[in-house]
Formats: structure tokens, C-alpha cells, sequence
């Protein structure tokens, strides 16, 4: 006769039950209250390419004087800094990256050519007296437009004729100025000019090379003064013949002439205003996105994210029913909290971060899909009175799986955003904090919510109604059929072998297609009033003196042209080329990568490649067994190299936008091998006599709906952002469709078949065992597991 539990018991146990709920609950309402306060408070800063403007990263460079360390970069910056307020940019930023690096954006700027100009020149300033004219070539002109003559520091450059002049060393520095204005003179005629204030030291020292200067007759060229900027002479007026020998220039000032116009005067002005950079610069990466596009992009990624998430919580309502339409409200919260934490952390929403944030949305979804299955299970064991107690088992022991996906996940995020680059780094910064907020909302929201409708009466008198009473069709057929997948696990991995040669051989026939960023150059893309064929621009770019451009189309009739290096003025040049094919024309996008910073990156590319992989591994073979890290990261290797051969096959870019996804695909393709060795791991604590074949087959017929529910959901997500986001993403979400597929058929199909071998190679076959046949329902293996003491529940 069964034994009653003690009313006592009983009612103890609901109690604590109610207090964790009660705890939860405002937990979420906490996080929700402080998620709506930020969100209204905060706005997320949008990066460049969704707004529009230029990004400009500049590296220092060393002397013979000076080192480019992190003290001379910070200086630089300080420098920079004074230049783009005087530039009068809205709200820019200019930040140091790593040692010898800086990082400037400047929002609604569309000529990066003068941006460039202004930040890159090096604005050193130097007054030098005029010793003579160079009589012979061989002097030290020789076609030069510099040579130090000894360690007097003399030197020999250019005037503004061409006449070369052998100068004093420098009697006056920028650190002798004061301030500059750029002034027109209308009563003299002279135009405009850049007046220079001295400071006190400044001025005594104008006195006297201009004194020295005066003493020589007038028409002599002795009688000049060179005012050098950047090693190259920009004026050398003559003393005045009422200035007398040994007097000068009193009153601290002078001006430079010139023939300038308005602009080149104010940024003479400004760049002698705002100082020297105490080492130079070189421009090693510059990007330009055109504002239009920026609108274009979040109009196309918000539509990309609204019917993407419609179409996921749809799918999940009609397979679970009330606890799917519970777990879409725990969606939308999740929505919610990763744009308070984008704001919260002050981190920059790029393109590819808005499709990381999409993204992760199927990480929500695949975190409740494994606490709902769970429940599914608990529920057909008969172990569970009600749907409430079977929901708690659910999400108790679905934790450890999630968890560790998540894990896997936010290893390729970290990698992304210390190795990355760019909107390549937003992505990384997005999708972790995306996998952070959709554990809360699965392991939280959903929790609260879910067991608060099963503990409602009519709920309780309908458990239909909750979707999780009843196994599902997928398990059901499962079940009747019991399939043994694992039979021959040897002609799993035959065929896995077959599918990676035939698309692994695609990069040895056809080879990388290596965007700029990889290789260096420049990549320009025009809007056009009429579409332009590519082999007619093709033809018209090789008959301008560029035979080795690359010129596709992109978007709705758009055209890119990616070239070797590729100066302003050549690029104008293409431009003329274009526009005289396309009629009116429009730069939407300019992106320069210096070849230097493309090598660089291809490096990065492959060690955060080979770090994901060790990452994955050390992690699995910690959190379960070496057998299983090395089964799951095989797995992981044979989707790689599918994903690569394919997009080699199909001729894709391989940018840094492919890097992110081949990297999220490690991570997100993880996740089923994970779940999968997760069960297998079960199982192998409940049923040690059951063949390790056998128990890998029940772990798989197991685990194969939440598979296929969690598939789904990602399917629509990304078919989503294929379909309606822009052009730059589709390759994205394409590598992640692949992605997907390959890794929910090498989770079940290689992964598992590989550690069947490794296992079967580690220990040999077991003595007097034998393989099961195909079990009834009910038998030990066929039915889900009833309960794990061992787990945790999540608070």
C-alpha cells in the first residue's frame, strides 16, 4: 500500500515553491523596471554604417627622435582632438586603440579626403633663415624636395616657384606660436592669408631672424625668410625694405601668403593653431558610408527583426501552445533588455551587431525549446502530477545544457570582439550581451510566467491547452519506429568524409575570393541614376588605366569597384568613369584598407579561427569528457571547412563579416553536439550495462525534437535577414544558414558516430554485452529519463 506524504510536507514544500516564485518574479520585475528606465533615458549610439559618415584609423609612426609609444599616441590624440573641434564635427570620436593606433569617426562627414588631409598631416612648423639659392643640381637639389646638409642642420628645399634654397637650421618651432586666423584682405589685394601670433619667446626670436634677414639688400634672396610646414617651404616673403638690419619684426606676429582660397587658409589656420603631432601618422584604414545607405540599413534590419521574431514566436506558439505564446511575451522582454544593456554599457550598434541582436533571438528561442522538451518528457514518464511540477523538472534539468551552449557561444563572442575589427567588433559585443539577456529571459521570464499560468486552476483542469502535455509528433513517431541510427556509424562518417572533400575541394579549384579587408586596397560603391553593367564598367575602368579592378554589382543596381591602392585622385578619376556610364552618380560607401592592416587582419582571422576551435575543445573536455570535446570539435572542423569550400564555390567574399559568421557558426553549431553529449552523459549515469552505440542512438531519438523545433526557429530568423536585410548581410546570413544546416546534420551524423569510434577504440567491445534490439516504450533507453537528482534548479 502506497504511504501518503504528511499534510505538513506537503504543504511546506508548496510554500517553498511560492517563495521562489515570488522571488523570481521580482527579480524580472527589477530587471524589467531598470531595462524601461534606461531604454527611455539612453539612447544606443548607432555606429557609422548606420548613420552615415567617415571612420578613419591612423597609426603613429616612429622617428629617429621619437618613439610611437602609448604616451606619444595619447599626445596625438590630444592633438587630433583640437583639429576635429576646430573641424566643427557633431559629436565625433576619437579613442586610442592598442599601443601605436587611433581611432577616428566622424558622423556626416562625406569627404574623407579632406578629413584625412587635416588629421593626417603632421603639421610640424619650422622658421628658417635663407642662407642662398642652390647653384648646382648637384648641391643637394638633385630633384629632391629635402636634404640635411651635416649636423648644423641645414637643409635644402623648394620654394614656392620650384628655385631651390639652402636653409638655416630652424630659428623658430610651433611651440613658438601662440594662435593663427585665416583673414581676407580686401584693401590690399593680397587675398587670403594666415595670420601668426608669436608668444614672448616667440616674438624676440621673429625679431632677430628677420633683423638678420633685413640686413641683406632688397632683391636679394637672403633677404627671405622660409616658413616650413611639413618639410615643405609654403612661404618665403621678403623682409620689407623698411624694416632695418639688426631691428626686425617687432610685435609678435606675421602672416603667410599665399595663394590660397578660403579653405586651404582656415585649415593652414588650424593646423598651425592646434600644434605639431609630436610623431607622424599614417592612415591604415579608412571607411566612408554614405547617410542614405545608413537609413536603408536599419530600415531593412528593424523590417528583418520584426518578421523574423513574428515568424519565430508564431512557430513556437503552434508547437507549444499557451507556454509558446508565454515565451514570445519573454522574447519581446528579451528585446528590451539587450537594448537597455547596448545603451547601459555605451556600446556602439554597428550593421553587423543589429544582425547579432537578431541573432541571438534564437538563442532565446532554443533555451526555452530545451526547457519545454524537457517538460514534454517529464510529463510522459508519468513521473509528474501536474504540468507546474513537470515545468520545474524541465527547467532543472535543462540548465546544464543551456549553459553550456550559451558557454560556446560567448567564447566565439569574446573572440570577435578581441580580435575583430571595426562593425566586425560590434557584432561580438551585441551577440554576447544578446546571449546574456536571452538567458534571463528563458531561465527568468519565461519561468515566472510559465509556472504562474500552470499553477491557475483552469489551467490546471486543461493541461492540453500548455503544450507540453502531450509528447509532441515528432518524439511520437520516433517512439513507434525506434530507429537504430548508430547501427553502422562508419558509413555516417563515409559519408561526412564525401560531403567535406566535394565541398573542401571548391577552395583548392576556385580559391578564396579574399575581401579588402584581407588583402588591403580599396573598395568604392556608386549609386548610379541607370544600372551600369559590370563588363561595360569593367572595360571603361581598364581603358582609364585600371585593368586589374573588380568591379560587381551590389543591392538594387548599385556598383562596386575594389581596386590594389588607389589614391584620391585616381579615385576621382574612377568615379568620372563610372558616372560617364551611369549618368548622375552618388558615393554610398568608400572603405581603404592599408596592405599592412589587411595582412594584420588575415592573421587575426586565423588565430581567432584556431582559438575558437581550442577554446571549444578545452572547454567541452573540462565540462564533460576529452572523448566528447574531441567528437564535437571534429564535428566543428568538418562545418568549417563545408562552409568555407562553399562560399569558394560560390565565389563569396570572404570578409570580416564572413569571419563573424564562420565564428558565430562555431559557436551556434556547438550547441546540438552539446545537447546531444549532454543527455549521453545522463544516460551514461543511469544505464552503464546499455552499449555505448545503443545509448548514443536513445540520447539522439531524445533529443532530435528540440533539434528540429530549434532549427526552425533559426531557419526563419536568418531566412529573414537573407531576404529582407541589406545587401551586406545577405552573404551573412547565408554562411549562417549553411552554418546551421551543416551542424544540426554533423551533431547527429558525425559528431555522434565519431565519439562511437573514439569510445569503441578507447575501450574495446565490453565482455559478455550485447546489443539491444529495438525496445518497446517503457523499456530503459526508450523512455526519457524520469528524473537528476544531480542537477541544480536555477534560481
Amino acid at each position: 500500500m502506497k504511504r501518503s506524504r504528511p499534510p505538513s510536507r506537503t504543504r511546506s514544500r508548496s510554500r517553498s515553491r511560492s517563495r521562489s516564485l515570488n522571488v523570481r518574479a521580482l527579480a524580472a520585475l527589477a530587471v524589467l523596471v531598470a531595462a524601461v528606465a534606461i531604454a527611455l533615458t539612453m539612447p544606443v549610439r548607432l555606429g557609422l554604417d548606420l548613420r552615415g559618415g567617415t571612420q578613419i584609423v591612423l597609426e603613429t609612426k616612429s622617428t629617429d627622435t621619437t618613439r610611437a609609444d602609448r604616451e606619444a599616441t595619447d599626445r596625438t590624440v590630444e592633438v587630433l582632438r583640437g583639429r576635429i573641434d576646430a573641424l566643427g564635427v557633431a559629436e565625433p570620436t576619437i579613442v586610442r586603440s592598442g599601443e601605436n593606433r587611433v581611432v577616428v569617426e566622424l558622423p556626416g562627414v562625406q569627404d574623407p579626403k579632406k578629413a584625412a588631409d587635416v588629421l593626417g598631416r603632421t603639421a610640424q612648423l619650422t622658421v628658417h633663415s635663407v642662407l642662398g639659392p642652390v647653384e648646382d643640381a648637384g648641391d643637394g637639389a638633385g630633384g629632391k624636395d629635402e636634404k640635411a646638409s651635416g649636423a648644423d642642420g641645414e637643409r635644402v628645399l623648394p620654394d614656392e616657384s620650384g628655385q631651390s634654397l639652402r636653409l638655416k637650421a630652424a630659428s623658430l618651432t610651433g611651440q613658438d606660436v601662440k594662435g593663427a586666423d585665416a583673414r581676407f584682405d580686401q584693401q590690399g589685394g593680397a587675398g587670403w592669408h594666415v595670420t601668426v601670433d608669436f608668444k614672448d619667446a616667440g616674438s624676440d626670436r621673429w625679431a632677430r631672424v628677420t633683423g638678420e634677414a633685413a640686413c641683406n639688400p632688397a632683391g636679394d634672396v637672403k633677404r627671405r625668410v622660409a616658413i616650413v610646414l611639413d618639410n615643405k617651404i609654403i612661404s618665403s616673403p621678403q623682409v620689407d625694405p623698411s624694416v632695418s638690419c639688426g631691428a626686425g619684426i617687432t610685435g609678435g606676429s606675421t602672416q603667410i601668403t599665399g595663394q590660397f582660397d578660403d579653405a586651404e587658409a582656415r585649415d593652414l589656420a588650424l593646423l598651425v593653431k592646434g600644434g605639431a603631432l609630436p610623431v607622424p601618422v599614417e592612415t591604415i584604414e579608412q571607411r566612408t558610408i554614405g547617410a542614405t545607405l545608413g537609413d536603408e540599413a536599419i530600415s531593412a534590419g528593424a523590417w528583418a527583426a520584426v518578421i523574423g521574431t513574428a515568424l519565430t514566436a508564431l512557430f513556437i506558439i503552434v508547437v507549444y501552445r499557451l507556454m509558446g505564446a508565454l515565451a514570445t511575451v519573454a522574447l519581446l522582454c528579451y528585446g528590451l533588455i539587450s537594448y537597455a544593456a547596448l545603451a547601459a554599457v555605451g556600446a556602439t550598434l554597428t550593421l553587423p551587431g543589429l544582425a547579432g541582436f537578431v541573432l541571438a533571438i534564437g538563442m532565446a528561442v532554443d533555451a526555452n525549446v530545451l526547457v519545454f522538451e524537457r517538460a514534454r518528457e517529464e510529463q510522459a514518464a508519468r513521473t509528474r502530477p501536474s504540468t507546474r511540477s513537470a515545468l520545474t523538472a524541465g527547467f532543472r534539468s535543462a540548465f546544464s545544457a543551456i549553459a553550456d551552449s550559451n558557454i560556446t557561444t560567448l567564447i566565439a563572442a569574446a573572440l570577435l570582439f578581441f580580435l575583430a575589427s571595426g562593425p566586425v567588433k560590434g557584432f561580438g559585443v551585441t551577440l554576447g550581451i544578446g546571449v546574456l539577456a536571452s538567458m534571463v529571459s528563458a531561465l527568468v521570464i519565461t519561468r515566472v510566467l510559465a509556472e504562474f499560468a500552470a499553477s491557475r486552476p483552469a489551467v490546471f483542469r486543461r493541461p492540453r491547452i500548455t503544450g507540453i502535455s502531450s509528447t509532441g509528433p515528432v518524439r511520437d513517431a520516433l517512439l513507434r519506429r525506434d530507429p537504430f541510427l548508430m547501427r553502422r556509424p562508419r558509413r555516417w562518417l563515409a559519408a561526412s568524409l564525401v560531403v567535406l572533400v566535394v565541398a573542401g575541394s571548391g577552395i583548392l579549384v576556385r580559391g578564396l575570393n579574399f575581401g579588402i579587408e584581407f588583402t588591403g586596397g580599396r573598395l568604392i560603391e556608386y549609386s548610379t541614376a541607370t544600372q551600369v553593367d559590370p563588363d561595360r564598367a569593367r572595360d571603361a575602368l581598364a581603358d582609364a588605366g585600371f585593368p586589374r579592378a573588380v568591379v560587381q554589382s551590389s543591392g538594387d543596381g548599385d556598383l562596386t569597384v575594389r581596386t590594389e591602392e588607389l589614391t584620391d585622385a585616381e579615385a576621382v578619376t574612377v568615379t568620372k568613369a563610372v558616372a560617364a556610364l551611369g549618368g548622375e552618380t552618388e558615393k554610398v560607401r568608400d572603405e581603404l584598407i592599408g596592405p599592412s592592416l589587411g595582412e594584420e587582419l588575415r592573421r587575426d582571422a586565423l588565430i581567432a579561427l584556431g582559438l575558437a576551435l581550442a577554446a571549444q575543445l578545452a572547454y567541452l573536455a573540462a565540462r564533460f569528457r576529452l572523448l566528447f570535446g574531441t567528437a564535437a570539435v571534429g564535428a566543428l572542423a568538418h562545418d568549417v571547412v563545408i562552409l568555407v569550400g562553399v562560399f569558394a564555390w560560390l565565389g563569396k567574399p570572404i570578409d570580416g563579416v564572413f569571419l563573424a559568421a564562420l565564428l558565430t557558426v562555431i559557436g551556434y553549431s556547438v550547441n546540438d553536439s552539446v545537447v546531444l553529449f549532454d543527455r549521453v552523459r545522463e544516460l551514461l549515469g543511469k544505464e552503464r550495462k546499455t552499449p555505448f552505440d545503443r545509448l548514443t542512438n536513445d540520447a539522439i531519438l531524445q533529443t532530435l525534437p528540440r533539434t528540429v523545433n530549434t532549427g526552425m526557429g533559426a531557419v526563419l530568423i536568418l531566412a529573414s535577414l537573407a531576404i529582407l536585410a541589406d545587401d551586406s548581410l545577405t552573404d551573412f546570413a547565408l554562411a549562417l544558414l549553411i552554418g546551421v544546416g551543416v551542424g544540426t546534420y554533423s551533431s547527429v551524423f558525425t559528431a555522434s558516430p565519431l565519439a562511437i569510434e573514439l569510445h569503441g577504440r578507447g575501450t574495446g567491445p565490453r565482455k559478455g554485452s550485447r546489443s539491444r534490439g529495438p525496445g518497446k516504450p517503457g523499456q530503459p533507453g526508450k523512455q526519457p529519463p524520469t528524473r537528476r537528482p544531480e542537477r541544480q534548479e536555477v534560481p
